[in-house]
């Protein structure tokens, strides 16, 4: 089932990636397609709001919520880009990032 990968020239759509799937599993695209659409589900399920926070694919990749606190406005800091000038930071809303790290596997691949 897993033959030796060669390396791709361009980046393939989605028809594509489906129909190479398809054809390296002996499913049909429809078949594929909804397991991907399933991967989608849970993985949504894993990282929405009141979920567990992260979700893992085995071997390739751990999907999970970063949590970034709100930020208060601040006067008078002094410029990282122009030393000796002050400049004001605006406030920023707390919100929720989401992150990919890429596990072993993944990172073997290259």
């Amino acid at each position: 089932m897993a033959k030796k990968a060669s390396p791709v020239k361009e980046a393939m759509t989605k028809t594509q990636i489906l129909s190479e799937i398809a054809e390296d599993t002996e499913l049909t695209k429809r078949e594929v397609a909804s397991v991907l659409e399933s991967l989608e589900t849970v993985i949504n399920r894993h990282i929405k709001k009141g979920g567990v926070g992260y979700c893992t694919v085995p071997g390739l990749m751990k999907i999970k919520t970063v949590k970034k606190p709100a930020r208060k406005a601040q006067k008078n800091v002094p410029n990282p880009f122009r030393p000796g000038e002050m400049m004001d930071i605006a406030a920023k809303p707390a919100s929720t990032k989401v992150k990919v790290l890429p596990l072993k596997k993944l990172k073997d691949m290259v």
